[in-house]
């Protein structure tokens, strides 16, 4: 991310902007785990992904906004205000840690962060903080990884 001037909001909170993103706050679920131990969770060698998409495909973007879509919502992610939390996509995210989200477009989030930040991947949690959904890039394919948290 890029660095902030001092004018408008932070780098991170226009990057969420331009995915399309409502930023609500940084306000995190108390249960929610650190963002350093989120990202391992869904990045380690032990990881199986619940969903891959050849990056060779024609339609991978298509189908991985589509494939994204189902399993988000069969987590379910979003709360019944349409609200989970994210770590701002690009570098220095982490640092940022979790933000309380809205998507009021509701459709096509993995082709939105690649077009804000050049790579679809990116790290959302239930606004409960019980269920981790990312989008990560490993060797030639998407995956779409999930964890259920305690």
């Amino acid at each position: 991310m890029e660095a902030d001037s001092g004018t408008g909001p932070p780098a991170w909170h226009r990057t969420l902007e331009a995915c399309g993103l409502v930023v609500l706050g940084r306000d995190a679920s108390p249960s929610a785990p650190d963002v350093l131990t989120a990202i391992r969770a869904v990045t380690g060698v032990e990881v199986t992904p619940a969903v891959t998409v050849a990056e060779s495909r024609a339609d991978a973007a298509a189908e991985l906004d589509r494939r994204w879509l189902a399993t988000a919502s069969a987590l379910p992610l979003a709360s019944g205000e349409g609200e989970f939390l994210v770590v701002p996509p690009g570098r220095g995210g982490s640092a940022v840690g979790w933000v309380r989200v809205h998507d009021p477009v509701g459709t096509g989030l993995p082709s939105r962060v690649a077009g804000a930040t050049g790579s679809p991947e990116f790290l959302a949690l239930s606004a409960d903080g019980r269920h981790l959904c990312a989008v990560t890039s490993e060797e030639d394919e998407y995956w779409i990884v999930t964890r259920a948290l305690s």
